[in-house]
């Protein structure tokens, strides 16, 4: 499992504003990564969230790209499950690399909430549904909170 040696992340984010992008496709598995980042704002006390959908992966790092502008995370979410031509590996590729660059040209944290599975099993064991064994839409979110939190604690961020 991949999960295995995952740090716990307890982080206060109350005040911050976060923004949610989210892809459509595979609706079941969006659900439960959606509700899963839906849990862990909730319990980090983060109030602030807008949510966004767009049709699938390829466009989370456009729609990133302008959430970064009115947030101080972005938490993007999506699923692509390997099919017989190459268009999974442009889509992973796209999806990971755009992600990192509006992070990284930013400096707003992105959770990256994206899963890349070679069957719907996988996505459903990694999806935060009822018997999936991770829970990856509360990990992304996490990640971004716990991003912003080190930034601010080592005074990087205001």
């Amino acid at each position: 499992m991949s999960g295995a040696g995952a740090p716990t992340l307890d982080v206060d984010g109350a005040g911050l504003r976060v923004t949610v992008v989210a892809a459509s496709w595979h609706t079941v598995v969006m659900d439960g990564l959606i509700e899963g980042a839906r849990r862990a704002l909730a319990a980090a006390r983060v109030t602030d969230v807008t949510w966004v959908r767009v049709p699938g992966t390829f466009e989370l790092p456009v729609a990133a790209r302008h959430a970064a502008g009115h947030a101080d995370a972005v938490v993007a979410l999506g699923v692509v499950i390997r099919g017989g031509t190459p268009h999974f590996d442009y889509v992973c590729q796209a999806a990971a690399m755009g992600l990192t660059d509006v992070a990284v040209r930013t400096g707003v944290p992105v959770g990256f909430g994206v899963l890349t599975c070679d069957d719907e099993a996988q996505a459903l064991d990694r999806a935060g549904l009822p018997g999936s064994h991770e829970d990856k839409g509360a990990e992304a979110a996490e990640a971004a909170l716990a991003t912003v939190a080190a930034l601010r604690a080592s005074r990087l961020l205001p």
